[in-house]
């Protein structure tokens, strides 16, 4: 069975890898003309996430390319003293196990495991879809048309697969009512397992750097109503940025004119992808193309790792019966999808406060949160555990007593 796979971040390669361990043929598709190295945002891989990079073998690799921040130095605009507390204690409150990765590094990490294996195009994008009873006739920006028995978008919140499919994607996107900027910087302040953030009424700015990166990072997010800018316009986005941080004291000024300078820019809005079913006949999505609970804010990259080792398996267990196969992995990851919602949701309120109440109380909140006890975090973290630790509520299952597939069946 040959299947087709768009997008080659997080989710295309744990798809590939999965499809092609329980013996798929596989091919993936990235409109990139490389794999992208520079670094990326940091990105936190939760307890279901990290079992299964553990089943790949690649736990080694990615614990040695985390971040390594341990402390958050958080300043409220007007405020006095700054407010310090170990990471440990934050994550505390959403799993018992974490690793925090810059998303390139974990993306390069994927490649590296599945290269060898699966067959990567690189440079080119999907043009046209035309399913009929045996497979899908698929025509490519560049490369020479090819067909395939299924074909899985996992090329994220602006998915071009979906948009073929399913329609536009303004039919399925929900904006939470923020934006976020994240760019490189130089490492000024020398920061040693540090984050150093700043919170103010309707935006909030933080930068960090890793253990094994010269550079830094810069994280930046404002409330707004939408704006009406293209996601590949990059000076306007800049401009949006500055126009949100406009007036704001602490390390703001400096942070924008680095961002002028920077070698790499990402900006969008903070959406979430809500439809009613990811598949259609012999298309599927998976990760942020299907159900992006939103950049930052919902545990993203732990859903889309989940979700392609989910989709993989009922694929397997399914003995290439996509049908079955699709309904059994929406039914299987519906939950956990629903519960990334809610979070993303109460996330983006919580960390850019639109009020000075809330504001006062964030800072409060986190000054608190530095001196209770970590068991204590943990349980008052549970008593909203299917949003706040849904992560430690997904159990992977074991798809090793699969029928048989794809080569196999052949």
């Amino acid at each position: 069975m040959r299947i087709l796979v768009s997008g080659a971040s997080v989710a295309g390669p744990v798809l590939a890898y999965w499809l092609d361990h329980h013996g798929f043929e596989v091919t993936v598709v990235e409109r990139a003309p490389a794999p992208r190295r520079t670094g990326g945002h940091a990105v936190d891989l939760f307890k279901p996430a990290l079992e299964i990079v553990e089943r790949m073998g690649l736990l080694p690799a990615v614990k040695e390319r985390e971040t390594g921040t341990r402390r958050i130095t958080l300043t409220g605009a007007g405020s006095g003293r700054p407010v310090r507390v170990d990471v440990d204690r934050l994550i505390v409150a959403f799993s018992d196990r974490h690793v925090e990765i810059m998303r390139d590094d974990l993306s390069e990490i994927l490649h590296g495991a599945t290269r060898d294996r699966v067959e990567y195009v690189f440079g080119d994008s999907i043009a046209s879809l035309r399913e009929d009873d045996g497979g899908i006739d698929v025509t490519f920006e560049t490369g020479a048309p090819r067909r395939f028995d299924l074909v899985i978008g996992a090329d994220g919140v602006h998915s071009n697969v979906r948009g073929l499919t399913f329609g536009e994607e303004s039919r399925f996107a929900e904006f939470v009512g923020t934006y976020l900027g994240v760019f490189s910087l130089p490492d000024h302040r020398d920061l040693d397992a540090e984050m150093l953030a700043y919170g103010d009424v309707g935006r909030m700015a933080a930068f960090y750097s890793a253990a094994h990166l010269d550079e830094a990072r810069a994280i930046l997010l404002f409330r707004s109503e939408e704006l009406d800018y293209h996601h590949r316009d990059v000076p306007r986005q800049k401009r949006l940025l500055r126009e949100a941080f406009s007036g704001a004291g602490w390390e703001m000024p400096r942070l924008l004119d680095e961002m002028d300078a920077s070698s790499a820019f990402y900006f969008d809005s903070i959406t979430q992808i809500r439809m009613d079913s990811w598949s259609r006949g012999r298309i599927s999505l998976v990760g942020d193309a299907g159900y992006s609970p939103g950049a930052a804010v919902g545990g993203g990259t732990s859903l889309a790792v989940v979700g392609a080792y989910i989709l993989a398996g009922e694929l397997a267990a399914a003995g290439g019966d996509h049908e079955r196969a699709f309904r059994a992995y929406e039914s299987e990851l519906g939950d956990y999808v629903r519960y990334s919602w809610e979070l993303g949701r109460r996330m983006a309120k919580t960390l850019v406060p639109d009020s000075r109440f809330q504001l006062w109380a964030t800072l409060r909140g986190t000054w608190l949160l530095a001196r209770l006890p970590r068991g204590l975090v943990r349980a008052l973290a549970g008593l909203r555990r299917t949003s706040v630790r849904m992560h430690d509520t997904i159990e992977p299952k074991d798809y090793s007593g699969r029928e048989r597939t794809g080569r196999e069946r052949a």
